[in-house]
């Protein structure tokens, strides 16, 4: 039975997706905060930005999910097709007695 391909993201890559993230997150806050208005106006936009982040995350655990199911049923197919094929004989006769 062959494995799966292993994930191709690098350290790197996933400590640059961190950062990214990060440093968004935290100048949009500083850029809510000083923001000319009242109060309940950033609060308000402060809320928005919560559910956009809250949503995201989920969004991403929901494609991650789904790709995982789909990789499982992949290697349950290819487990049924590698023993089929192990259990086959194509120099076999059948006989009729």
């Amino acid at each position: 039975m062959t494995k799966p391909p292993p994930s191709r993201n690098t350290t790197a890559y996933f400590v640059q997706a961190i950062l990214s993230f990060a440093i968004s997150t935290v100048s949009v806050v500083v850029a809510i905060a000083y923001l000319p208005g009242d109060a309940w106006m950033r609060g308000l936009l402060g809320l928005g930005l919560l559910y956009v982040v809250t949503s995201t995350f989920t969004l991403a655990k929901c494609v991650r999910d789904h790709q995982e199911s789909a990789s499982v049923v992949s290697r349950v197919d290819q487990v049924r097709l590698e023993r089929l094929l192990a259990e086959h004989d194509p120099f076999r006769t059948t006989s009729n007695t």
